[in-house]
């Protein structure tokens, strides 16, 4: 059995009188591809924030590969291998998309502290960037400014600095939000070629997508965790389609 990459441990997250999250607990083992999913207000991206150092349980306790991370800052997690992309796109849009790169690139090693030193002179740091752009297939964007790549690209994009601090947790928010069919297809793809030491937890409402990528499916609602199962059970399963459909 693989070690577990993430633990939560009876998490609530309150709001003033508002249960966001209510006891939740799971474990996601190293390697598998979790989907996390829900209609609107069911406490997914709460979860989220909570895993990722953004926001604090109220109460219980996060781990990661079984070290209490419940106190730890955002950063101080992303030092212990937690990257992440957001549901809006979080990118800087003035530069090129391989200045993008270089910058994450940069955020989590020790070269960011030499600031006498132009980023074009680190070559090997260049030659890396460009084949991580050219894995998810933006090589070929590289010298564009990111305010000419279509929004799907962006998206793209934004995967490719989540991947630049090396993380063994992946946290995908929306990857698919807002894309044409085809472009959905190609984030779905670009997310199932990804090395299986990298556990990625994953928010998505298209429901293809997410059942189509992921190992195992957490479905919540109201702050809580009403199933957890492959992804053909939760595609059969009358709860969640009275979540999802209000069907009876």
């Amino acid at each position: 059995m693989n070690p577990i990459a993430v633990k939560v441990d009876n998490v609530t997250r309150t709001f003033g009188g508002l249960h966001a999250l209510d006891g939740v607990s799971l474990e996601v083992p190293l390697g598998q591809r979790r989907a996390l999913i829900g209609p609107n207000g069911a406490g997914k991206t709460t979860l989220f924030n909570c895993i990722a150092g953004s926001l604090s349980p109220s109460s219980g306790r996060i781990f990661l590969f079984e070290k209490e991370v419940t106190q730890l800052a955002e950063y101080q997690r992303t030092a212990l291998g937690i990257g992440r992309t957001y549901q809006i796109t979080n990118v800087f849009h003035q530069l090129s998309v391989l200045e993008n790169v270089l910058i994450a690139e940069q955020g989590t090693k020790r070269q960011k502290w030499i600031l006498y030193r132009p980023l074009e002179k680190f070559k090997s740091k260049i030659d890396l960037a460009i084949e991580k752009l050219s894995s998810l297939g933006l090589d070929h964007r590289r010298d564009h400014f990111v305010h000419q790549l279509s929004y799907g690209e962006r998206r793209q994009l934004e995967i490719v600095l989540a991947l630049s601090s090396d993380p063994r947790v992946l946290l995908l928010d929306e990857p698919a939000s807002g894309l044409s069919p085809a472009e959905r297809q190609r984030i779905g793809e670009i997310i199932l070629k990804l090395k299986r030491d990298i556990t990625v937890i994953f928010i998505e409402h298209d429901m293809d997508v997410a059942l189509g990528i992921a190992d195992q499916v957490t479905v919540l609602h109201q702050g809580k965790i009403i199933l957890e199962a492959p992804p053909d059970v939760v595609r059969s399963n009358s709860e969640v389609r009275e979540v999802y459909f209000g069907e009876s």
